[in-house]
């Protein structure tokens, strides 16, 4: 009897085992020590964790030419952060390829010596920075918790868990973190004619946004700094080839002869972005 009672427990401790391993664990944190940057992934069991990048871009400040106004602000408002001077969680919207992405990683390797960390998250994964957040509260190192290419569609829960974090949580802002997103769209969600109808207008001809309007703006007015981006004119695009093929170590004379081509080069893409520009250059310095 007391045979067939142990081998029942054994099983027992074995499936409880097995169905530990499936639920949910609460997030734990890594190894600080490993990386400057980290990225939040979930598995398909629902086990978040925070995995080390082992290569970092090596994307400096003085690499990013022509956004030079972009630059400052964000480089201010990081520095202050770093610091722990009061900082803004900042947005960075406009033209794709403009450098939206390459200076917050830049800013990454300029601030890192003094305590900078970088959590890139997903859109899918911000119903967890809750989680995140709690687990870096009480770390010495101050936290930008970046979310690339953000847009959502209506009614995505990520949407209002990012909302509530920013702004309008209970939980007072942790000092450490602050948020960097970059989206191709300014208020970040889909804008319809339709939604134009929603405006009302009073007899003095002052207009009001209506309550979808106001909806969709309300995510994007909670962070603090807006930065824009725009299209590189020509002459900023040649700018921007001529310096990735100097740090690539193409000499003056062959960059200077390398125009024509980076034109024809922006004309079959159909942009004069900075990373057209950086296709460009490691295109043509590597046939050097």
């Amino acid at each position: 009897m007391n045979t067939a009672l142990e081998q029942f427990l054994a099983r027992a401790e074995q499936l409880i085992s097995r169905i530990e391993s499936v639920l949910p664990q609460p997030l734990s944190a890594p190894d600080w020590s490993a990386s400057v940057a980290y990225r939040y992934r979930k598995r398909a069991s629902g086990h978040g964790t925070l995995e080390p990048v082992r290569h970092v871009a090596d994307i400096r400040l003085l690499d990013l030419k022509e956004i030079d106004g972009q630059k400052e602000k964000i480089q201010r408002n990081t520095e202050q952060f770093v610091q722990g001077l009061p900082a803004n969680n900042v947005l960075l919207t406009g033209a794709r390829g403009t450098g939206k992405s390459s200076l917050i990683k830049a800013c990454l390797n300029e601030y890192a010596p003094r305590g900078l960390r970088l959590i890139e998250v997903d859109k899918a994964d911000l119903t967890d920075l809750p989680d995140i957040i709690d687990v870096v509260a009480e770390r010495p190192e101050k936290f930008i918790v970046y979310c690339d290419d953000l847009s959502f569609e209506d009614g995505e829960p990520g949407y209002k868990a990012l909302k509530s974090i920013l702004d309008g949580s209970v939980t007072a802002a942790t000092p450490n973190v602050l948020i960097y997103a970059t989206s191709n769209r300014r208020h970040l969600l889909p804008e319809y004619m339709k939604d134009n109808l929603t405006y009302t207008h009073t007899e003095d001809g002052e207009v009001h946004p209506g309550e979808v309007i106001e909806e969709k703006i309300s995510l994007s007015e909670r962070f603090g700094l807006w930065v824009s981006f725009y299209p590189f004119s020509q002459d900023e695009y040649l700018a921007i080839v001529a310096q990735w093929l100097s740090a690539l170590g193409v000499s003056a004379a062959t960059i200077e002869a390398a125009r024509p081509e980076a034109l024809v080069w922006a004309l079959e893409r159909g942009s004069r972005s900075g990373r057209v520009a950086y296709q460009f250059a490691r295109d043509f310095a590597g046939r050097q």
